[in-house]
């Protein structure tokens, strides 16, 4: 399945729409279309609304710690929100809910 990633700068944040399944095919994809945001200093905070994911896997996982620690190195903010409750059951199951802003809405 295709991944959409819309992504908009708003003031100082970065609003990042995914729709689809981020997988080992396509967290690649996700990785490189955001690690630019985290890498510079276009933002301090990302915020990724994950309502329209319906899959989610290691490899996808993998993407957000990644995001996670470039922009905490950074004094930045990753922000996830709009998680199903399968999506967000990974996220605890894997215990990076008590260390990420993970949020079942905005």
């Amino acid at each position: 399945m295709n991944l959409a990633i819309d992504v908009q700068q708003k003031n100082q944040e970065i609003w990042v729409q995914v729709a689809g399944e981020i997988d080992a095919f396509t967290a690649p994809k996700l990785r490189e279309e955001l690690s630019p945001y985290a890498e510079g200093d276009m933002a301090s905070v990302i915020v990724i609304d994950l309502k329209n994911v319906s899959y989610l896997d290691s490899t996808g996982l993998g993407v957000f710690v990644g995001l996670f620690k470039q922009l905490k190195q950074k004094d930045g903010e990753l922000r996830l929100v709009n998680l199903s409750n399968r999506v967000q059951r990974l996220f605890e199951i894997t215990g990076l809910s008590h260390i990420m802003n993970i949020s079942a809405n905005v």
